[in-house]
């Protein structure tokens, strides 16, 4: 990773951090049962010195790696966004010290849901800088649903979107509150300003989309002369449906994926567009002589995960709640606000007895205290909502590790209920609300439940969350 100059095509030249030199970096395909090993080389700049607190920007040129979504290891060289790859000091690049190297190594449990991932950096306080310069990756487990004659017959094409913001060709440092309203963001698909993608008429993609944005939730149409294109979603965050499910609209919070069907239908030109994101996102042209017969659909699909229910409730009796809430002016400076997650076992206030409102420490990140032991084999259910009156402001929801299935929304029973590993909760009267069901499995260690409106995360709006053994410790005495 270093600054590199990159050509955005439809927008120009940038100077970015960058995977490799691109944006977004390599897609990255594996199987279950695979390791990957990467070498991350830090080429960037010495850090600046940091006088402030740990939940405040800072260290913009260290990094780590998150493969997000996936149910790998978080500990050790694996995902385990708690470590961080720091470039050379200023005195090691002024004696010409190479640069250093990191390695991740994440093996890949045999029955991993195929489906579409992704990766970034995740290092608390640097990452929404540097995901909105780019740094954002696609990874695809291959696996049964790839098999399904309909859609191994598809043409699979990754489409990943992008939030960028660049100013003066540069991703302008993330010095005040304000930051992310004062430049406005960039959207690309693939790296370039909406770009064309062809279609015949009768021809079926899968098209693989994925919201690597940082502040703007997606909801996705694709629009013609017509009026909309139905399209079949056949996943959601990576883990495959029992059956496609006809939709006019995709909602993709930050962080999200969904894995479609799309059928080109009548020639012409239609858009994939985002509510509220100015332009395409990426034209679509139906063009050419037509597909005859038709390609089809699958009707069936072979499930990327076994339901939970709550009759598997380690104890009913146990709910978890996380509230996201912000209080603004609590901090003097140039990030006032406080982006609290409050609810069971927040972070406990500096003052107890004083006014909450203004606590400088009640429900923020503080990476030595632990928000939740969760042992391996339990089912538990949680919700999770947000005091947000406003309806634009959205607190997606992202648990580490493990994949999560949302049972209800605002107190409204699913059916069928979905798998998750990120969900958006926006404002409102009433705000959002969701209740899911989740099973703790196979691997232990410290990780983070937190905001994936990722300036929020970096301002504190972050928890810890500890895997620990099944087993129960023996008491003598």
């Amino acid at each position: 990773m270093r600054l590199s100059k990159v050509s955005v095509p439809g927008y120009g030249p940038v100077t970015s951090r960058s995977y490799n030199g691109a944006i977004p970096g390599p897609t990255l395909r594996l199987r279950g049962g695979d390791t990957l090993r990467l070498t991350h080389v830090n080429g960037l700049p010495p850090n600046s010195p940091h006088q402030g607190g740990h939940n405040t920007p800072h260290h913009a040129n260290s990094f780590n790696l998150h493969t997000h979504g996936m149910h790998v290891c978080p500990s050790g060289s694996a995902d385990n966004v708690l470590r961080e790859f720091a470039p050379r000091t200023v005195d090691e690049a002024g004696a010409g010290a190479a640069e250093p190297r990191y390695t991740t190594t994440i093996h890949v449990p045999a029955d991993h849901p195929a489906g579409t991932y992704w990766y970034h950096p995740h290092l608390h306080g640097a990452i929404a800088e540097q995901i909105v310069g780019g740094m954002a990756g696609v990874i695809v487990i291959e696996g049964d649903v790839d098999e399904v004659p309909e859609i191994k017959a598809a043409a699979d094409v990754v489409v990943c979107i992008n939030e960028l913001k660049f100013k003066d060709g540069k991703v302008p440092a993330f010095t005040s509150g304000s930051w992310m309203t004062g430049v406005a963001s960039t959207f690309t698909v693939n790296g370039a300003v909406n770009p064309t993608i062809t279609l015949h008429p009768g021809e079926v993609q899968r098209w693989r989309l994925v919201a690597a944005t940082a502040f703007t939730a997606l909801r996705l149409t694709v629009t013609g002369t017509g009026g909309n294109l139905t399209v079949h979603q056949i996943a959601q965050d990576g883990v495959t449906f029992t059956a496609p499910v006809a939709r006019e609209l995709v909602e993709l919070a930050m962080g999200n994926r969904a894995d479609i069907l799309i059928r080109g239908a009548l020639p012409g030109r239609y858009e994939l567009r985002a509510e509220g994101v100015p332009g395409p996102l990426m034209t679509i042209e139906v063009t050419g002589p037509p597909v005859e017969p038709p390609m089809q659909l699958p009707t069936l699909l072979p499930p990327g995960r076994p339901f939970l229910d709550e009759s598997q409730l380690t104890d009913p009796n146990a709910d978890r709640e996380v509230v996201f809430h912000a209080d603004p002016g609590v901090f003097t400076g140039a990030f006032t606000n406080a982006f609290r997650m409050l609810g069971t076992n927040a972070t406990p206030p500096a003052d107890p007895a004083g006014d909450l409102t203004r606590d400088p420490s009640y429900g923020l990140f503080d990476p030595a205290y632990t928000n939740h032991t969760l042992r391996l084999g339990t089912v538990e259910r949680w919700t999770v909502r947000t005091d947000e009156t406003v309806h634009a402001f959205n607190h997606p929801f992202h648990l580490h590790t493990n994949q999560f299935l949302l049972t209800h929304r605002n107190d409204q029973r699913l059916d069928p209920p979905v798998w998750h590993d990120t969900v958006g909760l926006a404002g409102g009267t009433p705000a959002q609300s969701i209740t899911f069901l989740v099973k703790y499995e196979h691997f232990t260690g410290r990780t983070i439940a937190h905001c994936h409106q990722l300036h929020h995360e970096d301002l504190g709006m972050m928890q810890t969350v500890e895997y620990v053994s099944e087993r129960v410790p023996h008491t003598v005495g």
